[in-house]
């Protein structure tokens, strides 16, 4: 087994807010200076909720045993599929089913809500 992978994102897969915490979505977004920033929100039974905030194109892969939710909060957000593009604008969502190889993409800053698996890979699975 190799070195794993480095990625150019910053993926944070720490709960920043517990249970009975005020989720505070306009000062994350206000304090982001990445280009690709990734926070994982809160976690409800099995499965958290993250915040993604992105602009340029993440890497093509997939996830073997998770489904991924992307829900658009605003911006413009393209999920590349092998045989399609998915176009979201504002308050729009899509489910990549687990097996589906995939990529995001965002001509310009996105805001966007995931929800998924607490143990998935966001990087996808080798």
């Amino acid at each position: 087994m190799g070195e794993p992978k480095s990625y150019p994102y910053v993926t944070k897969l720490d709960v920043k807010y517990p249970p009975l915490t005020v989720v505070d979505v306009p000062a994350m977004v206000a304090a982001c200076t990445d280009s690709w920033f990734n926070q994982t929100l809160c976690k409800v039974n099995d499965s958290v909720a993250r915040l993604g905030i992105f602009q340029g194109e993440y890497h093509w892969h997939k996830h073997d045993r998770d489904d991924e939710f992307f829900f658009v909060l605003d911006g413009h957000l393209l999920i590349d599929l092998e045989e399609e593009t998915i176009d979201l604008g504002a308050w729009q969502g899509y489910v990549v089913p687990k097996g589906i190889t995939h990529r995001t993409r965002a001509p310009e800053k996105v805001i966007v809500l995931m929800v998924e698996t607490a143990d998935i890979v966001p990087t996808g699975d080798d």
